[in-house]
């Protein structure tokens, strides 16, 4: 249970994971020597087929996880939908961003990662409405399992958080002098 509640896709964690894995990870990762047919073809992937492999991924897995029925598939289509279409548009962002990259200054890489965070605040909007939708036609055993999966993901650290907290003890008096307070 443990080990499917860890893949199962949320869709916060999803565009987060779009969000802030598209700027993190612009390029491919190397194929390893020792390779087999499938780690071949999966390296040869783009990183937003990836993505989209990934998104196709966690919407089975939700999908499998709550049981949606065939009275629920009109809210449960137009919810991964958004998720599909947000995905799109995140992965669309981030390339375009990178291929600006080399030829941007500083303040034009500040507004352009402004503008990133803009379309992710505005996807979520989208993704939360369709969510309620979806949500509002679930019966109580699926909300229940939607509840906890929700709050599983919720109680782990976000992206980086990990880090600031196990080094904040340290780089107190580093972050004083540098923000010279």
């Amino acid at each position: 249970m443990k080990n499917a509640i860890r893949k199962t896709a949320l869709p916060l964690a999803l565009s987060f994971a779009l969000l802030a894995g598209g700027a993190l990870a612009q390029s491919t990762m190397p194929a390893s020597s020792t390779s087999s047919s499938s780690a071949a073809a999966s390296a040869a992937k783009t990183h937003a087929e990836k993505r989209a492999d990934m998104v196709e991924q966690q919407i089975n897995d939700l999908h499998e996880q709550l049981q949606i029925t065939d009275a629920q598939s009109s809210q449960w289509n137009a919810y991964t939908g958004v998720m599909r279409n947000n995905a799109s548009r995140a992965s669309e962002a981030f390339q375009q961003r990178s291929q600006k990259m080399p030829t941007m200054n500083a303040d034009e890489v500040m507004k352009s990662y402004a503008q990133l965070a803009q379309m992710h605040a505005e996807d979520m909007q989208k993704l939360s409405s369709a969510w309620s939708d979806l949500y509002a036609v679930l019966s109580p055993e699926q909300k229940q399992t939607a509840d906890a999966l929700f709050q599983h993901k919720a109680l782990k650290p976000h992206h980086g958080m990990e880090h600031k907290k196990a080094a904040k003890p340290a780089s107190a008096s580093s972050s004083t002098t540098a923000s010279g307070t």
